[in-house]
């Protein structure tokens, strides 16, 4: 075994971690469940999600014949809801092509709709003992570090360089047993010791040969992205209220928020009471200005501009792509954050603007 994968091993033994929901279970479906939430989102945000999820959807096949509504609901809050559609494609694909069990190569594993190279293989390390390197987030900043790799590892050219140096640096013939405990230890130092800011090298394995701790290049390294200053959009959001109910639009299925539950929206330019009597027949009160606030998604800050308005008439069904729903049974459904911290805000709790209305109407 190389010294490198040696060290880090020894040191998962002590220092790793152990009790995490989705580890001692070789079970395809869980882990990679586990490494698609895993994707741009903490460990201790994951963990409540996983669970829920695991409850609700024990199998593929329970994942596969449940509505996209149902796991996307379940799915709510956690973000990069592709991961989610990802997943439920995925599964049916399991069903119909692989009989509801789960391929057991990488290659076939990356095939799935949502999953990549370094998912792929991590499934196939850990379910099935396979002998893949990975490189997520968390692997690629050990890397650039250790090896003193420049570029920032989005690129190519740096992304050749370090999936060459996680080849190279696999357990040995000998020692292929002990993949999985590499793999996660890798995971873990990333996570835990070598993190983005404010790293432990004093608590590091690798301390004594990494490239950026000698040479004072932990803050440079990885390289970062030049980042362009983020767009600025912004929207109105339409709380409309009758009987208590307030409506939601099914958004499309694909782009920003796709597949969810929201609130109807329209551009800034645009006159609401125009627009809810034109494109939604629906006839209203003037509209009452809520605070507006930021939402920010990985390209560009969202402003949103919330505006309150009692239904007078209108003439929308209760079928797709609407709904009528009291504002708890709204939560229940698939919505975005935003949206939730509006119901949330202004009709769950006391002593604000519009539970007072809806109060109103109760003792009316």
């Amino acid at each position: 075994m190389t010294t490198f994968a040696t060290q880090i091993i020894q040191w998962h033994h002590k220092n790793g971690r152990h009790h995490l929901p989705w580890q001692g279970t070789r079970d395809p479906y869980a882990i990679w469940l586990s490494e698609i939430m895993l994707q741009q989102t903490q460990v201790n945000t994951v963990i409540p999600y996983y669970d829920r999820f695991m409850q609700s959807f024990p199998s593929i096949k329970h994942l596969a014949q449940a509505p996209l509504d149902a796991v996307l609901a379940l799915w709510s809050g956690l973000g990069y809801y592709s991961r989610a559609r990802h997943l439920h494609q995925a599964a049916c694909l399991i069903m119909q092509n692989y009989q509801g069990n789960f391929p057991q190569t990488r290659t076939l594993i990356q095939q799935l709709p949502g999953i990549g190279r370094s998912t792929a293989a991590a499934i196939a390390v850990f379910a099935y003992g396979k002998c893949e390197a990975i490189l997520d987030g968390n692997v690629k900043r050990v890397f650039t570090r250790y090896f003193g790799i420049a570029g920032y590892p989005g690129e190519s050219k740096t992304q050749t360089k370090l999936w060459n140096k996680a080849e190279a640096h696999l357990p040995d013939d000998h020692q292929k047993h002990h993949i999985a405990t590499y793999t996660q230890a890798l995971m873990d130092l990333g996570a835990t010791i070598c993190t983005q800011r404010k790293p432990i090298c004093s608590a590091c394995p690798l301390q004594k040969n990494c490239v950026a701790f000698n040479d004072n290049l932990i803050e440079q390294l990885p390289t970062p992205k030049i980042r362009k200053p983020l767009l600025k959009k912004e929207t109105i959001f339409l709380i409309l209220l009758q009987h208590q109910k307030i409506l939601l639009e099914k958004r499309p299925a694909t782009g920003i928020w796709g597949g969810l539950w929201s609130l109807p929206e329209l551009a800034t330019n645009n006159n609401v009471i125009t627009y809810c009597q034109q494109h939604l027949g629906i006839s209203v009160t003037d509209p009452r200005s809520l605070p507006s606030f930021d939402h920010q998604f990985t390209h560009f800050k969202l402003r949103i501009h919330p505006q309150f308005l009692q239904v007078v008439s209108h003439s929308v069904s209760e079928s797709s792509p609407f709904a009528w729903l009291k504002p708890n049974d709204a939560l229940k459904y698939a919505i975005p954050t935003p949206v939730k911290k509006l119901l949330e805000q202004h009709f769950l709790t006391e002593n604000t603007v519009l539970n007072h209305q809806v109060i109103g109407q109760n003792n009316a």
